[in-house]
């Protein structure tokens, strides 16, 4: 899909494109191709003689790969953008940028809430965009917003399993529970590190390659202070996740120790009666239920005995509560 927005009265204006006449009969600000045919790549191409990277060239994590001006003068970026589904785990999709003749033309494998909240905002905010280099710097700063809101839904996720961890009694289904939630939780964390970490990367990158004017590289220092201002919530939601996946897995094992010693007591407590009778037949030479008066009420005491004596030893050293 190709979409195609021009400045109209410093606003972005989306244009529909069928053919390559339409895109000569414009002059776009921002060329974005999500998940782009043969057919589109190809017109693009011929359209604006810009070079698209390849699938496989968009997936390149090498720095020299991600940031680099091309040979005819464009300059490419890789930028990863997070996405934070409600019903599955977060990821991160890699967009391929070029900046070419006062065009940002950007690729990606699938939509991304950054792009729709950007076009959105470009919309009802005259004056916002200026220039194609506007559009990247206001994707950037966008990402690092979602990254915020993302964090702060993971607060609110970890109070509640705080909650539910901290609890009472805790059972194995809610340490269950708990330890998916942590995990889901982490790998949240951990994308959103990553995301923050290679935009810093990218935005220095323009600042460092004097490409902004006085303006945008004012902006894209704030862009690094809102970013900076994230790497204290992921440390300390880092530690969060860490305290409460141990704490988990203590009550767990004091869990399974607690039933580890019901079976030990259970196992000592009801001996089979033939075992009871053995033991009891090898130390007395006759059998005083025979030849004594109380002799039955004597072996009924002695089994019942013989049964309760576990429990009272093992309540005696604190083992049963």
């Amino acid at each position: 899909m190709i979409n195609v927005f021009v400045l109209q009265n410093g606003r972005l204006s989306q244009v529909n494109v069928e053919s390559r006449d339409d895109l000569l009969n414009i002059a776009p600000v921002w060329v974005d191709l999500t998940d782009p045919t043969e057919e589109e790549r190809a017109l693009v191409k011929s359209a604006y003689d810009v070079i698209l990277p390849g699938e496989d060239e968009v997936k390149d994590i090498e720095a020299s790969a991600r940031y680099y001006e091309a040979e005819n003068g464009d300059l490419h970026l890789r930028t990863d953008f997070l996405i934070e589904e409600e019903d599955g785990p977060s990821r991160v999709v890699t967009v391929a940028f070029i900046l070419a003749k006062d065009i940002l033309f950007s690729m990606h494998a699938e939509d991304l809430p950054v792009f729709r909240l950007v076009r959105l905002r470009a919309r009802s905010r005259p004056g916002s965009i200026t220039d194609h280099k506007d559009v990247l710097l206001d994707l950037y700063a966008t990402d690092a917003e979602y990254s915020a809101d993302a964090l702060e839904t993971m607060y609110n996720t970890l109070e509640e399993v705080s909650r539910r961890v901290l609890q009472k009694e805790l059972t194995d289904q809610d340490a269950a529970d708990a330890l998916n939630a942590i995990a889901q939780e982490e790998d949240l964390n951990g994308r959103i590190r990553r995301n923050m970490m290679d935009t810093r990367r990218a935005v220095s990158f323009l600042m460092r390659g004097r490409l902004l004017n006085s303006e945008q590289f004012e902006e894209g220092r704030q862009i690094l202070r809102d970013i900076e201002s994230l790497d204290g919530h992921t440390a300390f939601l880092f530690d969060k996740i860490n305290f409460l996946m141990d704490a988990t897995v203590g009550f767990i094992n004091i869990n399974q120790n607690k039933i580890i010693k019901i079976f030990s007591v259970a196992s000592v407590a009801f001996l089979p009666p033939t075992l009871i009778a053995s033991i009891y037949g090898m130390n007395f030479k006759f059998l005083p239920e025979l030849d004594w008066h109380f002799g039955y009420p004597f072996s009924l005491s002695l089994m019942v005995a013989s049964a309760i004596a576990p429990f009272w030893y093992f309540r005696r050293r604190g083992w049963l509560k």
